[in-house]
């Protein structure tokens, strides 16, 4: 059954241009107060197969949108969600319990994502190649350029749901990719609020499905060879399984991590203690670059603590809608559940909790822990919780070494004003980024972004991201084939 457009509290899914309504639907509730926010249709393995078939169909049409045209639509749907912000603000903030201010500010990076995906479209690179280099390339000249690689299936998360699925979308709206989308589960209604965008800007209608799944049903995005690259954003078990089972397809994974910040003596401690606290706890520490991990040279470790403990201290959980809220629910109560017993673990291996340590529900006290060792999993996993370790050291090579001992790498965070040990960190940190002078929790969404082990593999970031889901053709051009022509004398001018 065909409905218009996603109306206040029922959606249905988007599937190659049209609305649908399933047999089966669900209610998508507030992590804050499991108040409903609204019941979202699902889609079915019959409806995978039709977005997939329709996805084939339209490359015939994306690969050959000129770059002027994909631009002009990225354009439109960046200025479509600056006109709807608010709405889409309040869908995040809902759906996700992401705190007001934070979702405009996700918003915002959204309008960029899309802004700067139109720039990209018009300068996806090719080349000109001198094949006389080799002898035999004598009077040959090659070109290369850039295609579509062709349907990509896209998962995305449910901490940023809007702006996570713009990572997916844009880049392939402007390589000329169809794409299917399976949102996150918590939070699918801002991902069908920017369906109904991109539409209506113009991407061809069998380009784009973004469907509801169940896990179970979605099998054929990771596994059907129709799919030519698999892009995923979640947790590294799930993202390296899905590897796996990929096949031929190209596949690129933006996955966890426990970023650890380094505080050298000679930093501005006050930055540094300041820009902790947003790194460790906005959006209650549930970002993959989220602070987790703080080492502080042992001369300036107790100027730091007496200023961040009382920022953190400051902080106000509550509800998402509250424009005084810094932070909030987990996405489910289990996740608090988690966070207790990780909490239980480290203070009877000794830890002890500076700050906050409270959980109730999904409600998750902002909490600073000190003493605890490496191997407890506050400090050797990924905890995605309003929960960050502090701890001093003496040697900048030790705290470049305990960063080091993880699992993960995707950002790291030092605070020097040492340009030889800017360098030096630099060299030596195992991570995808190294942010000096900030947290790592700081992106700017045209720069490379992904990260190594455990933490992912290739990048996103718009050009970057165009590079995966393109791929380089050349075409070599015999210019002497035959007799080479004469030389006129009497050209005319």
């Amino acid at each position: 059954m065909n409905a218009d457009t996603p109306d206040a509290s029922a959606y249905p899914f988007f599937l190659a241009g049209e609305w649908l309504v399933g047999q089966d639907s669900y209610a998508v509730r507030s992590p804050y107060n499991q108040a409903i926010v609204g019941h979202v249709s699902r889609a079915t393995p019959a409806d995978l197969e039709r977005a997939i078939q329709a996805a084939e169909r339209a490359l015939v049409e994306t690969r050959h949108l000129s770059a002027y045209r994909r631009s002009s639509i990225l354009r439109t749907i960046s200025a479509s969600i600056e006109a709807r912000s608010e709405d889409l603000a309040r869908s995040i903030a809902e759906e996700a319990a992401k705190p007001i201010k934070q979702a405009r500010a996700e918003v915002q990076r959204s309008i960029f994502t899309f802004a700067q995906a139109a720039e990209e479209a018009n300068r996806i690179p090719g080349e000109m190649l001198n094949l006389d280099a080799a002898a035999s390339g004598t009077n040959r000249q090659g070109l290369v350029r850039r295609f579509p690689i062709g349907p990509v299936a896209a998962i995305t998360p449910f901490n940023f749901p809007l702006n996570l699925v713009a990572h997916k979308l844009a880049p392939a709206i402007a390589a000329g990719c169809p794409v299917v989308l399976k949102p996150a589960s918590q939070t699918p209604i801002t991902a069908l609020k920017l369906a109904a965008l991109i539409h209506e800007a113009g991407w061809p209608a069998g380009a784009l499905s973004v469907l509801p799944l169940r896990s179970a049903d979605a099998a054929p995005l990771v596994e059907d060879e129709r799919f030519k690259l698999l892009t995923f954003t979640g947790s590294p078990d799930v993202g390296w399984a899905m590897k796996a089972r990929a096949g031929r397809k190209r596949v690129t994974l933006e996955l966890g991590g426990n970023a650890g910040v380094i505080v050298h003596h000679d930093a501005d401690v006050h930055l540094a203690a300041t820009r902790a606290v947003v790194g460790g706890f906005a959006y209650a520490g549930q970002s993959c670059i989220s602070v987790q991990r703080i080492f502080v040279h042992t001369t300036v470790y107790a100027t730091f603590m007496e200023q961040f403990v009382p920022a953190v201290r400051a902080l106000k959980p509550g509800d998402p809608l509250d424009e005084t809220t810094d932070l909030s629910a987990l996405i489910t109560p289990d996740d608090g559940e988690r966070v207790a017993r990780w909490l239980a673990e480290a203070r009877a291996a000794g830890a002890e909790i500076v700050v906050g340590g409270g959980v109730r529900g999904g409600l998750v006290e902002p909490t600073i822990l000190v003493n605890a060792g490496p191997e407890l999993r506050v400090n050797c996993q990924e905890i995605f919780a309003p929960v960050v370790t502090v701890q001093p050291y003496d040697e900048f090579a030790t705290a470049i070494q305990a960063v080091n001992n993880s699992d993960y790498g995707l950002q790291a965070g030092v605070f020097t004003n040492d340009l030889r040990l800017v360098w030096y960190a630099y060299e030596t940190l195992d991570v995808g980024g190294v942010i000096i002078n900030d947290i790592p929790s700081w992106r700017v969404d045209h720069m490379p972004y992904g990260g190594v082990k455990h933490s992912g593999f290739g990048r996103e970031g718009l050009k970057y991201a165009i590079e995966e889901m393109t791929e380089p053709r050349l075409l070599v051009l015999n210019l002497e084939p035959g007799e080479r022509p004469s030389v006129r004398t009497n050209i005319p001018i």
